[in-house]
């Protein structure tokens, strides 16, 4: 009897192990965004952060041995994050149907993600006094954060801003990646309005 025990429960927990990857994967894919363990725990309905580490490690480690456009990949304070391959967002990044972003406020994001640390007086002088509402909005998304008082605000980005683009959080590696995404997007967009580059 005792000798038929292990079998027995071997194929139980392998099928329990399985259950708990899909969990995380599918807590990953839903959240969009990178999640910490507690989140993580939370999901695979395990207390022990130790175990859902190990599990987390295992879907970067299948997921890096899949031919895939989609990665999951371990950040820092130990977040994990499901995203698109950075070789693949420019190709598909009108599919989208859930922007994060309209035009306006995006446009305010890229113009201090690019030239930051900035203050404040100078991104409302370009971007005009309808950005304060802008703003607003991406402090409340954690997107960027300001720093000082009154009129000498300086404006960055957030360490959740780099996870959420994947982008690298060193700001001199950050503006060359934002600047070679800029070059792509304004090269797509040449080509499918061509016209309206010779009129201009």
């Amino acid at each position: 009897m005792t000798t038929n025990e292990p079998s027995q429960s071997e194929p139980e927990s392998n099928e329990k192990l399985l259950h708990q990857l899909c969990l995380l994967e599918a807590g990953l894919y839903v959240a969009g965004r990178p999640l910490d363990l507690k989140t993580l725990a939370n999901i695979s309905g395990s207390r022990s952060k130790k175990k859902v580490r190990k599990l987390a490690k295992m879907l970067v480690e299948d997921y890096s041995n899949r031919n895939s456009a989609i990665e999951i990949l371990e950040l820092e304070g130990e977040r994990f994050v499901m995203q698109l391959k950075a070789d693949f967002t420019g190709k598909v990044r009108k599919l989208s149907t859930r922007p994060l972003l309209s035009a306006g406020p995006l446009k305010t994001l890229s113009y201090i993600a690019f030239r930051q640390p900035i203050l404040q007086t100078q991104v409302i002088e370009v971007r005009g006094n309808h950005s304060y509402k802008h703003l607003k909005q991406l402090e409340d998304m954690e997107l960027i954060a300001r720093e000082g008082e009154g009129r000498r605000k300086v404006l960055k980005t957030t360490q959740f801003f780099a996870d959420f683009f994947g982008l690298n959080n060193d700001i001199r590696a950050m503006k060359r990646q934002l600047k070679t995404i800029f070059k792509d997007i304004e090269k797509t967009e040449t080509q499918e309005n061509p016209s309206e580059e010779n009129q201009n």
